[in-house]
């Protein structure tokens, strides 16, 4: 078996008016993808996910060029099956001979970045290939499940200091007994980012689990504000308070907060998550398998997670691809704690895949079909193909 073709195509997917959202990102108005697929000399097919953008909306031509033109060309005529190989070569590039050799990464350029986003799209079709190969879920080829099913929370959160309360109600009444909120540079000022915590809290009351998500907008003394002001709130996890680059802010509000810190849905490669947790500055690691590196530097991270004694939550916020990718490695690893379902329109999660997710009484069940278990729908794939 070998592969014979890569492909990559950008989903541009545009949300209705009446759908859409605020956010710091502004008004969400689509959500962008990347679909890699890798085809092998047997005919069977894997399929991943590359993001351009963290968030929802993203121009993605220059990763579609970078799967295209600089990683197909190092995968066509190589085993499908050799995915800790490929990812050394698709790593290190032409010094990949050296890194395997001598057992330390002498990585290109472009070892963070859209690289290592295209390589994720291109890795999660290899996972999702082998358990297609092997007739078992992706979860099996990395150890088999820790656990039978996950508590999700749902992720949303927009609305305003009047609003909140009812809006994360109606996400309880889905049966969800956890719920984030956004906060941040988009609420104008601290004062109201509480405000609206505390409103949330009230109309929620103590039972459910309330996280706060900054999107990394606060500054320092920002974020130690924020945190003072909802200490008696009983916030799960507050979700990157601070830029992503500022590592020692971040270890100061961690040392500051007095509630668990989350981040690393826009880092690359276990090498940040390694400063991250060397500057300590989280307690929940949040890769996000489209950005980071795939599902092979996805179970690195994991393993991080589980020698630190830190907790895991993979970020879901995509595609059914990259979704299916985190859930399968939360329930091959002991560390994971809870799942992100998205409450914000998403086509891409709820209307490109053919299986549909099933959450039960906030409770998603360990995934059982072969591969990723994500089927795209080929009209769904050309309607919002951006055409090259």
């Amino acid at each position: 078996m070998h592969i014979t073709d890569v492909t990559a195509v950008w989903l541009h997917c545009p949300i209705p008016p009446e759908q859409q959202h605020l956010s710091d990102f502004g008004r969400i108005a689509s959500f962008d993808a990347v679909l890699v697929t890798v085809t092998t000399s047997t005919g069977l097919v894997g399929y991943g996910e590359a993001k351009a953008g963290v968030g929802s909306a993203a121009v993605c031509a220059s990763l579609v060029t970078c799967v295209r033109e600089e990683l197909r060309p190092l995968l066509i005529g190589q085993d499908p099956r050799q995915i800790n190989r490929l990812w050394e070569r698709m790593y290190n590039g032409v010094r990949d001979h050296y890194a395997l050799t001598r057992g330390r990464a002498f990585p290109i350029l472009g070892r963070r970045g859209l690289t290592i986003a295209a390589m994720s799209g291109v890795d999660m079709a290899l996972w999702d290939l082998g358990g297609k190969l092997l007739e078992c879920p992706v979860v099996q080829l990395l150890g088999g499940t820790c656990r039978d099913a996950m508590p999700a929370y749902a992720s949303g959160g927009w609305a305003d200091v009047d609003g909140i309360g009812q809006q994360l109600l109606g996400y309880v009444n889905q049966g969800f007994r956890a719920v984030k909120m956004r906060v941040g540079v988009m609420d104008g000022d601290v004062d109201t980012s509480v405000a609206r915590v505390r409103a949330a809290r009230q109309a929620l009351g103590p039972k459910i689990k309330l996280m706060a998500d900054a999107h990394g907008t606060y500054s320092v003394p920002e974020a130690k504000r924020f945190c003072d002001g909802v200490a008696d709130c009983d916030l799960f996890w507050f979700e990157e308070p601070v830029n992503a680059d500022d590592r020692d802010g971040a270890a100061e509000v961690r040392a500051h907060a007095q509630m668990p810190i989350a981040a690393g849905e826009s880092e690359f490669t276990r090498f940040d998550f390694r400063d991250l947790i060397q500057r300590r500055a989280v307690d929940v690691l949040q890769p996000d398998l489209a950005i980071c590196g795939g599902i092979t530097e996805g179970r690195r991270i994991a393993a991080l997670a589980e020698a630190h004694q830190l907790a895991l939550a993979p970020h879901l916020w995509g595609s059914a691809l990259s979704f299916a990718a985190g859930l399968h490695l939360a329930f091959a690893s002991p560390s994971a704690i809870i799942l992100e379902y998205s409450l914000g329109a998403n086509p891409l999660l709820r209307e490109l895949p053919e299986e549909q997710i099933e959450v039960h009484d906030g409770m998603i069940a360990a995934p059982v079909r072969p591969g990723l278990g994500v089927t795209p729908r080929q009209a769904f794939v050309e309607r919002y193909a951006v055409k090259a």
